[in-house]
């Protein structure tokens, strides 16, 4: 079982921040206590400046996109073509979060500062990736952050036609796996490829009620 780390000194009360305002503050570092203070309270870092450049700001989008479980949309065509992947879980960790960070990828945000963090993070147990291989090939997969039964996805890649979406697929499994219904996958913001699977919008409001019980939940098995 992954060790909470000692309590951040930066403040993330969401309290004072005006409903709609996504950007809720800048500045801090990407120490580890910071960042699981930062999830917990359901906030997450991206830089301000271009592709993720400094300074580095603070989000908790309102509303927020998840997907509830139960709510994940396997089309046919995508169910057909799962079994030509192999998932895998935590094995290829950097270079899943250096795929991510592929600077020639349009939208890019993830920095060299970024992935070490969540490097760190991961060394410390609350940082995983769910990995999809052809082959012995790496071919797609996903990371993000887990605390109790809260998984906030990060981000995404594929090389391979599906192999994010098979990643997603086995994400959903795994959280769901013990039928605890209060789980939540966070995906911060609802994209329309998103919506497609299944995403939904909250209120900030009401996404942290959900947080607050997902946090009160153990972490699924294979992280415990």
């Amino acid at each position: 079982m992954p060790q909470a780390p000692r309590p951040s000194h930066w403040d993330f009360d969401l309290d004072r921040v005006p409903p709609g305002e996504d950007l809720v503050g800048v500045g801090a570092d990407l120490g580890l206590a910071t960042l699981f203070q930062a999830y917990c309270e359901g906030v997450f870092p991206m830089g301000v400046g271009e592709h993720g450049a400094p300074p580095l700001g603070w989000w908790s989008p309102d509303p927020r996109g998840v997907l509830r479980l139960g709510d994940l949309r396997v089309t046919r065509s995508l169910r057909k073509v799962l079994p030509r992947f192999e998932v895998r879980v935590d094995t290829a960790f950097r270079q899943v979060i250096e795929a991510c960070a592929d600077p020639e990828r349009p939208g890019r945000w993830i920095t060299p500062e970024v992935v070490e963090a969540y490097v760190r993070l991961h060394e410390a147990g609350w940082a995983h990736s769910i990995e999809t291989w052809q082959d012995d090939r790496l071919v797609g997969g996903l990371y993000g952050v887990a605390i109790g039964g809260l998984f906030a996805g990060e981000s995404m890649f594929h090389h391979a036609r599906d192999a994010s979406k098979a990643a997603l697929v086995h994400l959903h499994a795994l959280v769901a796996a013990d039928g605890l219904g209060d789980r939540l996958i966070d995906v911060q913001w609802r994209t329309p490829h998103l919506a497609s699977l299944g995403v939904t919008e909250v209120p900030r409001s009401r996404y942290r009620e959900l947080l607050a019980r997902a946090l009160q939940l153990p972490l699924p098995e294979p992280w415990r």
